[in-house]
């Protein structure tokens, strides 16, 4: 049952997006540093930094990677 008061994130941290995207912690980090095509934000700098994953950019990117493969492109060339 949902509410109207019901709040979604507006990103996630890094165990959420992989869990989210349906793949490890280690395969979401590997296709996020360095400027890897998953989309983040990083937050702080040294060891204090976060790194949050925008909720509207994933999905955004999770549906240029479909259109991509419906197409027959190389994802990974993006």
């Amino acid at each position: 049952m949902t509410t109207q008061n019901q709040q979604f994130p507006l990103a996630l941290r890094p165990r959420e997006a992989a869990k989210a995207l349906g793949v490890s912690p280690r395969t979401l980090w590997s296709l996020t540093a360095p400027r890897g095509p998953i989309p983040c934000v990083r937050i702080g700098h040294g060891k204090r930094q976060t790194v949050l994953y925008p909720v509207a950019e994933l999905q955004t990117w999770l549906s240029r990677q479909a259109e991509a493969v419906k197409e027959g492109e190389d994802v990974n060339a993006r």
